[in-house]
Parts: structure tokens; sequence; C-alpha cells
């Protein structure tokens, strides 16, 4: 039975989905965590630290949601607060100081929304994360592992490349929220997924993503071996790319085009 863009969601939001840190455990290895913001605290819903993939030294930083019930109230349900967002900044000056290509893996279903978050300056630190992502001199591959919220996922994902499991999912919003604002009515959530076009398919043929990862193997160690392929292979591609930040730039400046070159 073919699979509705909802019916998408819903694997995307499974507790037994692989997080980012099931990716960082079985991708890499010598992982080092890094904490905090150096302003306000640590947010344990982004891990960020150094890593080894193969033979080459990475940054590398996920947004975290755990798997069972308390580890996702330990990790706010894989929404970042401000501090989760300049740690992740951080570390990422950090890689470009170093030379080292950053590796992303994104799942959340939004940025945490808050008041202690707004009052400590949730919009500048995701708007801050995008500029200076834009302009990183090193490479970046984001990995969109499960839900791609919003702002919340895009401040991890102006990258080089982004990739996307095949039953994840991206979008400018929930199905709910938006059924609730279009329709007054989260009930219509299907309705509001199908019009989102937020499925991997949707977004490769938009030019949101590069490459749809097969999923029939999911959490196998096959899995995983498969993706270190691609990114050890991807991160060698890019890193001597001597026009990576132009072609950072015209990556996103070609999203949403399609065949007739009208902007959709």
């Amino acid at each position: 039975m073919n699979q509705t863009p909802y019916d998408r969601v819903k694997l995307a939001r499974d507790s037994q989905r692989p997080t980012g840190m099931d990716y960082i455990r079985r991708i890499f290895h010598g992982f080092l965590e890094f904490h905090g913001d150096r302003r306000y605290a640590d947010d344990p819903a982004i891990v960020g630290g150094i890593a080894w993939l193969g033979n080459t030294p990475v940054t590398v930083i996920a947004i975290e949601k755990g798997h069972t019930p308390k580890e996702r109230v330990e990790r706010n349900f894989g929404a970042p607060n401000p501090e989760g967002y300049r740690k992740a900044l951080r570390l990422m000056k950090q890689a470009e100081k170093f030379g080292r290509p950053v590796i992303c893996f994104a799942d959340t279903s939004g940025a945490y929304c808050g008041i202690g978050a707004e009052e400590r300056g949730q919009g500048q630190a995701i708007a801050e994360n995008l500029t200076e992502m834009s302009t990183l001199c090193v490479p970046i591959v984001s990995i969109l592992i499960g839900e791609g919220g919003s702002g919340g996922a895009l401040a991890l994902a102006v990258a080089d490349r982004v990739w996307m499991p095949e039953n994840a999912v991206y979008s400018v919003i929930s199905p709910e929220g938006c059924a609730s604002i279009l329709w007054k009515d989260a009930a219509k959530a299907d309705l509001a997924a199908a019009s989102l076009k937020l499925t991997a398919e949707d977004a490769k043929r938009l030019g949101v993503i590069e490459k749809i990862l097969p999923e029939e193997d999911l959490g196998e160690p096959s899995y995983y071996e498969r993706i270190r392929a691609l990114l050890s292979e991807e991160i060698v591609r890019l890193t001597h790319d001597p026009d990576l930040l132009q072609k950072r730039y015209d990556r996103f400046r070609r999203i949403g085009r399609i065949a007739s070159d009208r902007v959709v």
C-alpha cells in the first residue's frame, strides 16, 4: 500500500527511529563531546563535538530526541533552545579554525518556543547560524534523519550537501500546526501534510536536498556502513573543491526552480 505524506510524518516521529546519537556512535569513532555555548548554558537537545570519520577528523553536531520517555524529557523532545544553536555555531567556527569538515544530523519538530527561549534570543540564534553557515570555509554535510521542522532544522542545514532518509520529512511547519492555521482544525493534518510537499521525494524534486537514503536496512550495521562510505566520499570531494562557497551560494539560489525555470 502506498504511503501518504502523513504516514511519512508518523514514521519520522517513531520513538524507535535512530536518533542523532545513534548515528554518531555507529558512523564515527573517538567522539569527544563538547558542552556549553560560553554564554548561558549547555543544551542537551543539541550534541556536538569532534570525531574521526575513517582517518579524517570532523566536527559532528546532532539534534538529539532520545528514545525513552525519560530520555525525551531530558532532551526537551529534540526542541533546542538558543544556547543549543549557539553551541553548534561555536563548534562550527572552531571547525573552520582547524580546517575540519562539519557533519550535522537534524531531527526536530522545531526550535523550542518557550518564553525563556524567546527572551534569550531564539530567533537571533537561528539567524546567526544561517548567516555564518552560508560562509563557513569548510565543507558542510547535513542529514535530516527524522523530522526537519522549520528554522529549527534549517539552523543545521545550510550546507553544501543535504540528504534525507526516505521516510524523513522537511517542512516549514508541522502538519498539525499548518492545519490549525488554515482550517482551524488540527485533525486535518493529513491534508496539510499532502499540501506541504514535505517528503524526501518532494525535497529532491525541488532541489532542497541532493540525496535520498534508502531505509530498507534502517538501524542495521549495513545502513550505517553505507552512510559512512557516502560521507567519506563526499567530504573528500568537497574538501578539494576550490569554489566551495560560491557553489553553496548557488545551491540555495536554485532551490524551488523546476524544469521550465519557473519558481514555485
